[in-house]
């Protein structure tokens, strides 16, 4: 009889051929001319010489970490009937980061080389150049849920355990981290220097070959953008379905057709990749059509296609109506806060109209007004979320005992299911962007240029949206996992009840020790102290990212003052490319190691001191606070970028005049809000739940405060 979940391992095969079939259609492209295969060539060069350093330098965190995990967990080994189980539970970990680095490895191969070919088929006009950034894009956006839900089903299939299958997660979602926080701080150290030196104080053009750090700056649109961001996504993705499988254990039973609920999430998620498959097959775009259109047309046609799917998976299996819905109430509200965040940083659009205005009284003005705009786009997202999670809650809580939690990690679900799509229209921004500044570099005129800026605006408004969404996925997705922490919390109290190792108070219940109450001192505590850590966590990447520009700018002066001929553009005068390449290479990788570490270091500290109350109470201050400021920072630095762009098309004096250079300072300090510490803070507040879940039978043993507080 085939069994429902091989869904999931069929999609994510066909997902890798059709990325495979997408990466052929770009490779099989011109890539232009002789200049623009050697400004291709180099920024290709860079971004595989940051990732070999960046993957080497994290092959001996993981390394370490996956050895620590097999020594202690699940149970410590020296004390464990099963050491195969450890053993199991560090080959997964593995098993994880390498998934997560080889999807990020396959989507940035493929963007360094789509950049110059959308460059120059743009030539042939808009309908010609936006097929390859798009399915350049795809091959990153297919290959990451392939990958991920292909090491998901196998690791599954092996163990037929779910919490071995945590173990996938947290090995994914740690290489994320340490992603997402290196490339943010490499391509915004290049952004910032390149803008600041070359706008500002030479006003010269974004991309001009003159400036030493452009080549930097394109290389971290591929290391941030498209490895790190494929990263971000695939841990919510991965860690949204291994905490509904966790769930479904706690719960232990089987619907409709006997499907065990174990099964659903993968089948759910089987069935998204699917309608990914057909989205991004389905977009196209005429010779004047609007690309930003085109991939908002995408993204409905998979939402359409995934609720369709989903229903007849549903009536088929005879799968319990409100798990559909609440699959269906995340999605919808994905789109919500998708649309959201298209609304504060859109060029059309008051926010950043009313932030360009502000922009003629100088940078302060700007400044302001985008923050205080961005201040403003945080109520209505995480009222989504608020609204999305009580309704999935209560829609599901009749099913029974533990349905109601299960039914928001449907929601996660539901949510995150055609991130296929999500990130190929992410990854296609960088694409584009690159493609731009080729065009620029290589002389490829006016109406090129022209084209490739309108690929890149849609871009823009992609990676906005985009954002959006993917914290927004977080959000449902760290809701889940709180709940999975307090399901693991349960079965250690029970089995250390059973045991006889420990004994209930006189008077007390389970359920009234897992209440997590604050006026619990010790859950007080852990919930001030997880507040402050997505605010620390914030503080400690952009500061790598300040001190990292410093240093770059420093040597972009450097080369303008020393370099003759370099500044008046003489013909075979060249900057030194590489060297600023390898100061934000260096930085980056020297910066991202305290702040990634710190989080996971306090996650277990806050656990093993002040016990599972305490920590408890830290997962959800970081989750409150960790999801307001990446959406404040996301949008915020989106709405300042095109606040930027709106002047840089001639209004209030255009390139040069005043308003642009305040533009330009608000865009700079925009740049690591939205690139760097924002999108990080995703996988910062999943990998400390994923922590505090895969350790939480070892806290509620060993803790300073004593076992029960006794």
């Amino acid at each position: 009889m085939f069994e429902p979940w091989l869904i999931a391992p069929i999609a994510s095969i066909i997902s890798i051929l059709a990325g495979l079939y997408f990466y052929y259609f770009v490779e099989k492209k011109d890539s232009g001319t002789k200049r623009m295969k050697e400004i291709s060539e180099a920024i290709r060069e860079g971004s595989k010489a940051f990732l070999k350093r960046e993957y080497t330098i994290l092959a001996i965190f993981v390394i370490i970490v996956g050895t620590l995990m097999g020594i202690v967990l699940p149970e410590p080994i020296w004390s464990t009937a099963n050491p195969m189980e450890n053993i199991s539970m560090s080959l997964a970990y593995f098993f994880g980061a390498m998934f997560s680095a080889l999807a990020g490895y396959v989507g940035m191969d493929i963007a360094t080389k789509a950049n110059a070919k959308a460059a120059y088929a743009a030539k042939g006009g808009l309908n010609k150049a936006f097929p390859i950034g798009f399915r350049g894009g795809a091959v990153m956006g297919l290959a990451v849920v392939g990958f991920s839900l292909l090491g998901i089903s196998i690791v599954y299939f092996i163990t037929g355990n779910a919490r071995i299958v945590l173990g996938f997660s947290f090995g994914a979602s740690a290489l994320a981290l340490f992603a997402k926080a290196g490339g943010g701080i490499f391509t915004k150290t290049a952004d910032i220097s390149a803008d600041l030196v070359g706008k500002v104080e030479l006003g010269i053009p974004e991309d001009d070959p003159r400036n030493p750090a452009v080549i930097a700056d394109n290389v971290g649109d591929n290391v941030g953008d498209v490895a790190g961001m494929g990263a971000d996504l695939a841990d919510s993705y991965i860690a949204s379905i291994v905490a509904v499988m966790l769930l479904a254990t706690a719960i232990s039973g089987t619907v409709g057709t006997g499907i065990d609920l174990i099964q659903i999430p993968l089948v759910f998620a089987g069935i998204g990749i699917f309608a990914s498959i057909l989205g991004a097959f389905a977009l196209r775009i005429g010779e004047t059509g609007n690309p930003g259109k085109a991939l908002n047309l995408g993204t409905y046609i998979t939402c359409i296609l995934f609720g369709i799917f989903t229903l007849i998976a549903t009536y088929y299996l005879q799968i319990p109506w409100q798990l559909w819905g609440a699959g269906i109430v995340g999605l919808s509200a994905g789109i919500i806060i998708g649309t959201t965040s298209d609304y504060f940083t859109s060029e059309g659009k008051k926010p950043v109209l009313k932030t360009a205005e502000a922009s003629k009284s100088g940078a302060a003005t700007n400044i302001i007004t985008g923050f205080s705009y961005g201040l403003q786009s945080v109520f209505p997202p995480l009222l989504g979320i608020g609204i999305a999670a009580a309704v999935a809650y209560f829609l599901c809580n009749p099913l029974g005992e533990g349905y109601a939690v299960f039914g928001v990690g449907m929601a996660a679900i539901g949510m995150l299911s055609i991130v296929g799509l999500i990130i190929s229209n992410d990854a296609y921004g960088p694409i584009v962007d690159n493609s731009r500044g080729i065009a620029e570099q290589a002389g490829l005129g006016e109406e090129v240029i022209r084209i490739t800026d309108e690929l890149d605006a849609a871009g823009n408004t992609a990676k906005a949206i985009t954002k959006g969404f993917a914290i927004g996925a977080a959000g449902l997705t760290v809701i889940a996992l709180l709940a999975t922490f307090q399901a693991e919390v349960r079965q250690a109290l029970e089995r250390l009840i059973d045991s006889g190792a420990i004994q209930l108070p006189i008077g007390e219940t389970i359920e009234g020790l897992l209440s997590l109450s604050l006026l619990d001192p010790q859950v007080l505590l852990g919930a001030f102290i997880g507040i402050a850590m997505p605010a620390v966590f914030s503080a400690m990447v952009m500061l790598g990212v300040g001190r990292n520009a410093e240093r770059m700018i420093r040597e972009v002066r450097r080369q303008f003052k020393e370099i003759p001929g370099l500044k008046e553009g003489k013909e075979g005068v060249k900057p030194d490319y590489a060297r600023c390449v390898d100061i934000a290479t260096t930085g980056a990788l020297r910066e991202l190691l305290p702040a990634s570490t710190l989080t996971i270091g306090v996650t277990l500290a806050v656990g093993f001191v002040g016990g599972y109350q305490a920590l408890g109470g830290y997962l959800a201050g970081s989750i409150f606070s960790g999801l307001l400021l990446a959406l404040l920072m996301s949008n915020a630095g989106g709405l300042w970028d095109n606040a930027k762009k709106y002047i840089e098309t001639g209004v209030y004096g255009g390139k040069g005049s005043d308003a642009h250079k305040a533009a330009v300072v608000g865009d700079t300090v925009g740049d690591p809000f939205k690139d760097t510490a924002g999108p990080s803070l995703n996988t910062m507040i999943t990998v400390m739940s994923l922590v505090a879940s895969l350790f939480a039978a070892l806290i509620v043993q060993f803790n300073l405060f004593g076992i029960l507080g006794i």
